[in-house]
């Protein structure tokens, strides 16, 4: 197995569970918090899926989903157009307002065929080229390759805590209520 090949199946797998933990989630539900500080199920759902989309694109030199394929405007966030979530405060957190479970499945859906079509162009031998030199030291498109899986990975588990969380919070018992 290849090294694009590990990473086509880490991303996989959360993009698997991206529809299961958004499944039968109310407006609600996407932007309950557990405290006032906490992240919400679909604003997990949107950074996880946005830092994958711009890390990938650039990786790949495409523009983002994000923006090419209208993503942004549908969204109607009150974020900047570039925006994935790094250091935003709980204020700026708050303010994602997606009530749509679809909007965030189709994004994810769209991000992985892009990722997906990034990857396949990726060869081995560009894991060492340097694609960021603002680090010491700087990022090889392997070290970027390995943020963006453990990124995804630890967002995808934290929006099915909150999850099984939310359902607790409103006396249900299900699988993901398991998870808290």
């Amino acid at each position: 197995m290849q090294t694009i090949d590990l990473v086509r199946d880490s991303l996989g797998r959360v993009h698997e569970l991206i529809p299961a933990i958004l499944d039968g989630l109310t407006g609600d539900d996407l932007l309950w918090r557990a405290d006032a500080e906490a992240n919400p199920i679909g604003w997990l759902v949107w950074h996880l899926t946005r830092v994958e989309d711009d890390h990938l694109a650039h990786l790949g030199g495409v523009e983002q989903a994000w923006t090419a394929d209208g993503w942004y405007a549908r969204f109607g966030l009150p974020y900047l157009k570039h925006a994935h979530g790094f250091r935003m405060t709980p204020v700026e957190v708050g303010a994602f307002n997606v009530t749509q479970t679809s909007l965030l499945n189709g994004y994810a859906a769209a991000t992985w065929e892009q990722t997906q079509a990034v990857l396949a162009s990726l060869g081995e031998d560009r894991l060492d080229e340097v694609v960021d030199e603002r680090y010491t030291p700087p990022v090889t498109v392997g070290v970027r390759l390995v943020s963006v899986m453990v990124e995804t990975a630890q967002h995808i588990g934290q929006a099915g805590y909150v999850r099984g969380l939310r359902e607790r919070s409103r006396g249900i018992n299900s699988g993901w209520a398991g998870t808290a």
